[in-house]
């Protein structure tokens, strides 16, 4: 164990002997984020994040549910997180989000409520329509969280109505009231859940700690995280490219003459790769929150978090060096897969925006990963609410290292 131990402390002081290495571990993700954090307003006292979203509402409805939804994104829970305006021509609302003045318009077509709660005489709800959101795709974050808002308004419907039809289901079964009175009874408790939906808010824009306020999420607090993964993979590859630059400069056949076997080797070289991305993932987390004042959430959360990604990025860069034949073509393919987890993982486009397809395909990154936990500790989760990453971190990692191993021992790269 202490040889494993001291070729990995070695690789760990070459790498931060090394300049080059330098600037690309820890001087261009902190002068990117550097750069967000301007974009992003954080250095000027602005969130520059989601707030005040202008969104258009057209409530043709009139109904109860109609009226129960504008009364959410009017709702004081929401105040300072969107700005609606109401009007009355579903055609002026998507010409001001076509004109780049709203983030989207929620049009509530005539008979909304009626086609889920049963007009009074009637014997059934009426036809099904649907609520149409107008979206501006200039504003794809902005318009997520409307989109967000009422998906979990109507959600809240939904649950409301199977409610309903349980409980009428339950008083027939009983005999606590006659069939012909079923319809009644089903439209007084949808008028019920209405009243419900328009007094309580449809989304949580903060989360509160036990005898502590909100936490408010910066957007800073999910672009450092994005920079700090993808560069992470930069690292894990240029650990990796080591191996074979040792190789080729005929250092690595000398240390295996040493007392040492080729399994400790191969582990040695592994622990460095790992220390590296440590060291590199905890001066960028410091750096950003003495300098920049950031809140990565859970101090705990936030070490475990980051001990598995960079177990899933070695990995990933171990088997990058496995199926390179040079170390040139490790630094090429260590790069475009770099760059290519990057945009898969969400450092650079909104996940939210695009289809459920490909956001599983996204799972095969540790970015995705990495960015989801980083994003629940920043929004107040502790280390019990980023175990699945953490999980699926460490299984990637472990797995894709196994592969590694196997591929090593047969090109025999690690043998005198």
């Amino acid at each position: 164990m202490k040889k494993i131990l001291l070729i990995g402390w070695k690789d760990l002081i070459l790498a931060f002997r090394d300049r080059a290495a330098l600037l690309l571990m820890l001087a261009t993700p902190f002068l990117l984020t550097l750069g967000l954090g301007f974009v992003t307003g954080h250095f000027s006292g602005s969130s520059g994040g989601i707030e005040s979203i202008p969104v258009i509402l057209v409530n043709q409805d009139g109904g109860q549910l109609g009226n129960a939804l504008v009364d959410v994104f009017r709702s004081s829970d929401l105040a300072q997180l969107v700005a609606p305006t109401v009007v009355a021509d579903p055609a002026s609302a998507r010409q001001q989000v076509d004109a780049d003045k709203a983030a989207a318009a929620v049009i509530i077509p005539s008979g909304f409520t009626a086609s889920i709660i049963p007009a009074a005489g009637a014997a059934a709800p009426g036809p099904a329509v649907q609520i149409e959101l107008y979206t501006n795709p200039a504003s794809p974050t902005s318009a997520g969280v409307i989109k967000t808002i009422v998906e979990r308004f109507l959600g809240r419907v939904e649950v409301g109505r199977v409610a309903g039809q349980v409980a009428v289901t339950q008083m027939l079964q009983t005999q606590r009231i006659r069939p012909q009175d079923a319809m009644q009874m089903g439209a007084q408790i949808g008028a019920q859940q209405a009243a419900s939906n328009r007094t309580l808010s449809a989304i949580t824009v903060a989360t509160s700690e036990n005898g502590g306020g909100g936490i408010p999420f910066d957007p800073l607090a999910y672009m450092a995280p994005g920079m700090a993964m993808m560069f992470l993979m930069f690292t894990a590859a240029l650990s990796g490219r080591s191996l074979l630059v040792e190789r080729s400069q005929g250092t690595l056949p000398r240390l295996l003459v040493s007392p040492v076997t080729s399994a400790q080797v191969l582990a040695g070289k592994t622990t460095g790769a790992y220390l590296t991305g440590v060291a590199q993932m905890l001066i960028l987390i410091a750096a950003s929150t003495l300098l920049f004042g950031l809140r990565w959430g859970d101090w705990l959360g936030v070490l475990v978090l980051v001990l598995a990604a960079v177990v899933a990025a070695t990995g990933w860069g171990m088997i990058i060096t496995a199926l390179a034949r040079t170390p040139g073509q490790v630094m090429s393919v260590g790069s475009a897969i770099t760059l290519l987890f990057g945009i898969l993982g969400g450092t650079f486009i909104n996940m939210d925006a695009m289809p459920a397809w490909f956001r599983v395909a996204t799972k095969i990154t540790p970015n995705a990963w990495g960015l989801d936990g980083f994003t629940t500790l920043a929004l107040g989760g502790r280390l019990a609410d980023v175990v699945v990453p953490v999980a699926a971190l460490i299984v990637m990692g472990l797995v894709l290292f196994a592969a590694a191993l196997v591929i090593l021992n047969r090109k025999g790269i690690a043998q005198p």
